[in-house]
């Protein structure tokens, strides 16, 4: 079923804390308080534990591109789409947080597609871009700013060697409503397929979760996640959503080291 405009607007609006409409009107930060990313997603950008190491959620690596008054707080979770994201309370959880002057980070599709499941199944031209809104009124009612992010590409080659794409509409739906709304829009999809065809079939599964028991063409190790929070980053920048002095290391190289993966919670 289809939202309309009025029930995202209205669902937007009725997040805020009481008292939270008069004051989360301005687009600039408090004075001295470090403007946050916030990350809302998927399995690809998820922070990850020690029991599924080496996956590497890109999310966990974008802070190494970000100066310290950037923080990044990944609420990206395995297995959410844009809806079962938002039905199980995890955008409220987000826009209880948010500040004036912050970052959303939106990006959805890997299990938007999964059709036989209606607790996460969207249609990209209808219920997607919907649930998209949401996002985007969410933090614009609270004087942050949102930015869409197409899903980042799996791992597929046809058996000419060429990447292919494998999310169907999804991105030219987010893309569509970008304009729509006026947000910005970081075409991650575009990039990690350009960065995987230069890499080629062989050599994605450096970036891949390739290990001797999974070949697992979806989720990234150390290098991939690196080099995904790298093209995030660069984008922020080149979109001018972050300033200069807002990254780092853009160029530099970045040890696999800097990775670590906490304790599984219970």
């Amino acid at each position: 079923m289809s939202l309309t405009r009025r029930q995202v607007a209205t669902a937007a609006v009725a997040a805020l804390p009481l008292g939270g409409a008069a004051t989360a009107t301005p687009a600039r930060a408090s004075s001295g308080r470090p403007r946050t990313l916030y990350i809302a997603g998927d399995s690809t950008a998820a922070q990850k534990f020690a029991d599924a190491a080496p996956e590497t959620g890109w999310g966990m690596a974008l802070p190494f591109f970000l100066h310290k008054d950037r923080p990044v707080a990944n609420h990206a979770v395995n297995g959410r789409s844009s809806k079962s994201f938002v039905d199980e309370g995890r955008l409220d959880v987000i826009l209880a947080s948010i500040r004036p002057g912050d970052f959303l980070i939106v990006q959805f599709a890997h299990n938007d597609e999964k059709t036989t499941d209606p607790t996460r199944y969207t249609e990209p031209w209808t219920t997607y871009q919907d649930y998209l809104r949401l996002y985007v009124d969410g933090a614009r009612v609270r004087g942050a700013r949102p930015v869409l992010l197409t899903p980042v590409e799996r791992r597929r080659f046809d058996t000419a060697g060429n990447a292919v794409p494998s999310h169907g509409d999804y991105p030219a739906a987010m893309r569509a409503l970008a304009e729509e709304e006026g947000v910005a829009l970081l075409d991650l999809q575009a990039l990690s397929l350009a960065l995987w065809q230069k890499l080629g079939a062989e050599g994605t599964k450096t970036h891949f979760n390739w290990t001797e028991t999974e070949q697992d063409n979806t989720h990234f190790n150390p290098p991939g996640a690196i080099a995904v929070a790298r093209l995030v980053s660069t984008e922020l920048l080149r979109r001018r959503v972050l300033a200069p002095r807002d990254v780092r290391r853009l160029d530099a190289e970045i040890p696999e080291s800097w990775i670590t993966w906490p304790p599984a919670t219970a």
